[in-house]
């Protein structure tokens, strides 16, 4: 079981906390998760995601997506920070859905928060796989 630590940052917009819910949730039965896995999701705007790059990975701008895999608490696995800004700029670019754009960038982040990287090809090759595996499992598949 997932428990999703949801914070909102960017503005009210409810349909943003549905979206996650239901990809993280429904998205990773396929998974090894311990009994109760807990994740936070923060959901900011640029300049704050600008920031924390900058902060934490000396990269001085924005990024779709940021995560912080979090080894010292046995259920407590990360913290996802997500640019609502660029959800829906790269979902323009992209040609599909801020809903699908979001749900992505969950998944990403939360596989993140897993250990998985895409630093190295095989790397990359699994963290893929287990990206489109996730998404499969919801509506949010292309």
């Amino acid at each position: 079981m997932i428990k999703i630590n949801y914070i909102n940052q960017y503005n009210n917009n409810r349909k943003y906390k549905k979206i996650i819910t239901n990809i993280l949730k429904k998205g990773y039965k396929d998974l090894a998760l311990s009994e109760k896995t807990i994740v936070s999701v923060v959901l900011v705007n640029n300049d704050a995601i600008h920031e924390l790059n900058k902060q934490y990975r000396n990269i001085d701008k924005s990024t779709d997506v940021l995560s912080f895999e979090n080894d010292s608490d046995l259920y407590e696995i990360g913290d996802i920070f997500i640019s609502i800004d660029k959800v829906l700029e790269q979902s323009k670019e992209m040609g599909h859905s801020c809903e699908r754009e979001l749900a992505f960038l969950a998944v990403h982040g939360f596989l993140h928060c897993l250990g998985y990287d895409h630093i190295l090809d095989k790397d990359e090759v699994e963290m893929t796989k287990k990206q489109k595996m996730i998404m499969k499992n919801t509506k949010y598949a292309r």
